[in-house]
């Protein structure tokens, strides 16, 4: 306890008092600096760019142009967890504010660059991130051109009514084509060449071109401060000290501490601990006004009440104020079952478990236990890159080992008296008698956005009606690249759809899509049997035209893993109790005849009759007793 004290009461030296002081000075300044802008001169933008274009270089830059950050001081400022800055994707909505002094005018401005995932898994984010933007940089890489995501996320930016302005990054690369980015540009976005800013984001080269044009080109936002506070929640995650972080944009009004704030989706009240800018990292500031993207410590407990799209009031001054459009909760898209690898570990698993979800709440968690793995969870994830980085980040953060079934999608399930049921788990997928009752079974569809050169157009398409894809179009880009449109069924997208993809174009490919809906399907439910035994962990939903082929794969694959017993073992994989496709595992049999030389050939017959009547006898009371390695060595390939 006396040490405690003394830590506590430990004098400061003259150099710590001086370094706070100078930044508590800094943060008086930048705070006094906001005050005087007004809202024409905020900016509110984002990047949009395909998977490793050098969108987090170019943001570092754009620090270090406004000075938020020194030279070469940090890489990534935006990309804050390690699987973001392995994978080079964004996975979280992050924002940094930016204060830039026009050299001829002399005015300052406030820049909020919003950092936005571009994968489609992570489509609720993109698009609040959007709303609270006015404008965006389309970059498109000068070697590479126009990809996949970047049409996507353009199509999203645009429909959204976001003032684009066309970046072509990479010029310092012997195999850049700036012409033909242009040319991309204009064919594919309408977008004027001359608009374009050809620029190198790794060197530096021309990014100075760059805020002049966002200053000129995008739009200020045209909130009011004077009006009641309407706040859109834009993303949250979890502060082990703070609590909930919330990311918001303030569309109208004045949030401040101490001010009691509304949910409108959860009609729950919280008083504000904190309100500040990232500059590039947590600033407090006095308050934060309309037209600001800037973090609130909403003093909130569950990280699952805090709701992307959700909006904020100021309690008791909420009568009669509507909403904000564009609120939705996540729907998860493809679900999995989890098991740690030792069951012993569960406890301490689930407890990391429930931590990792406090910073992704669109994630679906309920508790489940198998026969044959024992205790586990239930998850519920956007799409099949979403459960790939949630399990990278458990192992990464945590080093568990966890075993994953195989990935499904949810099914829905027309009933004759009109009712509809969404099903997760093959285990609810209606047995034999059930089907009776069922009017129609139906599926979830993507529209898939390809982008593949030119020779490979065949081999793509070829592997797209292999996966059950209806073509839409198809649209050749003067780079010799081709745009093909697919209409998909999200069990066919999951199960390493992507990998194929890259497989069979060496890698060239790239790949986007968004949800399309329901369609009716003719889908069953595969049970893995082992001596008419099912086994729930190897269930599996699926077209009934892939049945057979899937039947003969899982059974034989699983054979490989069970172990010989005395008896003969069953392996089948049955449809509606119909069987189709079965493995048998001969029994281990001893020479009963071995000790018999010159004896008479009815004495043979009669030791080995009296053998097969014993292991008749030992299939029908005998049990296989499937250890837990067999079945992660089966899953394995699923993970």
């Amino acid at each position: 306890m006396g040490v405690i004290a003394c830590i506590r009461r430990r004098v400061l030296s003259n150099e710590e008092k001086k370094i706070i002081l100078n930044k508590e000075s800094y943060r008086k300044d930048i705070q006094e600096r906001i005050s005087r802008i007004p809202i024409e001169n905020y900016r509110n933008f984002s990047i949009v760019a395909h998977v490793d274009h050098g969108k987090s270089t170019l943001s570092d830059r754009l620090l270090e142009e406004t000075g938020v950050i020194q030279p070469g001081e940090n890489k990534q400022v935006l990309d804050k967890l390690d699987v973001e800055r392995e994978r080079g994707i964004t996975v979280k909505a992050q924002t940094v504010s930016m204060i830039h002094k026009d050299p001829e005018t002399g005015e300052d401005y406030l820049l909020h660059l919003v950092d936005t995932p571009g994968h489609v898994d992570f489509r609720a984010e993109v698009s609040r991130s959007y709303a609270s933007c006015g404008g965006a940089l389309l970059l498109v890489d000068a070697s590479q051109g126009v990809q996949a995501q970047t049409v996507a996320n353009f199509y999203l930016a645009y429909s959204m009514g976001l003032k684009l302005i066309p970046i072509i990054n990479k010029i310092d690369l012997d195999s850049a084509n700036i012409p033909r980015a242009m040319d991309q540009v204009e064919e594919t976005f309408e977008l004027s060449r001359d608009d374009c800013i050809a620029v190198s984001a790794k060197t530096g080269l021309n990014v100075s071109s760059i805020i002049p044009s966002v200053i000129k080109n995008i739009p200020a936002p045209t909130g009011d401060e004077n009006k009641p506070l309407k706040a859109l929640l834009v993303d949250s995650w979890h502060d082990p000290y703070l609590g909930v972080v919330s990311l918001v944009h303030v569309v109208d009004g004045k949030m401040k501490k101490g001010m009691k704030i509304l949910s409108a989706h959860t009609d729950k009240v919280y008083e504000v601990k904190e309100v500040g800018i990232m500059y590039p990292d947590k600033m407090p500031m006095y308050q934060i006004k309309a037209g600001q993207v800037a973090y609130l410590v909403p003093g909130m407990r569950n990280p699952r009440e805090a709701l992307v799209g959700d909006t904020f009031f100021q309690y008791g001054k909420h009568e009669g104020l509507e909403p904000l459009p564009g609120f939705e909760e996540p729907k998860p898209m493809v679900f999995l079952g989890a098991f740690p690898a030792d069951g012993a570990e569960f406890n301490v698993m689930d407890d990391q478990m429930q931590n990792l979800v406090l910073n992704d709440r669109s994630v679906h968690l309920e508790k489940e236990t198998s026969n044959a793995l024992g205790l586990g969870w239930r998850l519920g994830f956007l799409g099949s890159l979403h459960a790939s980085v949630f399990k990278e980040r458990l192992e990464n953060e945590y080093g568990a080992k966890i075993i994953l079934t195989a990935p499904t999608v949810p099914y829905k399930i027309v009933y004759r008296n009109g009712t509809e049921e969404i099903i997760t788990n093959p285990d609810g997928f209606p047995d034999a008698k059930g089907q009776v009752n069922v009017e129609q079974y139906m599926e979830p569809y993507v529209h898939a956005i390809m982008s593949v050169p030119g020779e490979y157009v065949g081999t793509v398409m070829t592997l797209c009606l292999n996966n059950r894809g209806i073509q839409k179009e198809i649209e050749y880009l003067n780079t010799g690249q081709v745009l093909l449109k697919f209409e998909l069924p999200m069990a066919q997208l999951v199960e390493d759809f992507f990998g194929q993809l890259k497989g069979c174009t060496k890698g060239y490919a790239s790949l986007d899509y968004e949800d399309a809906g329901y369609r009716r399907s003719d889908i069953v439910k595969m049970e893995l049997c082992v001596n008419g035994e099912p086994q729930d962990a190897l269930t599996t939903i699926l077209h009934r035209s892939q049945a057979q082929s899937r039947g003969k794969e899982y059974v034989t694959r699983f054979k490989k893993f069970l172990r010989f017993q005395l008896f003969e073992v069953v392996i089948q994989a049955k449809v509606n109790n119909k069987v189709v496709a079965r493995e048998t595992i001969k029994a281990k049999r001893k020479d009963v005849t071995q000790k018999l030389h010159a004896a008479d050939i009815s004495r043979y017959k009669k030791l080995l009759e009296r053998q097969k009547e014993g292991k008749k006898q030992m299939k029908a009371a005998g049990r296989v007793n499937i250890g837990n390695d067999a079945y992660q060595a089966f899953l394995r390939r699923n993970d």
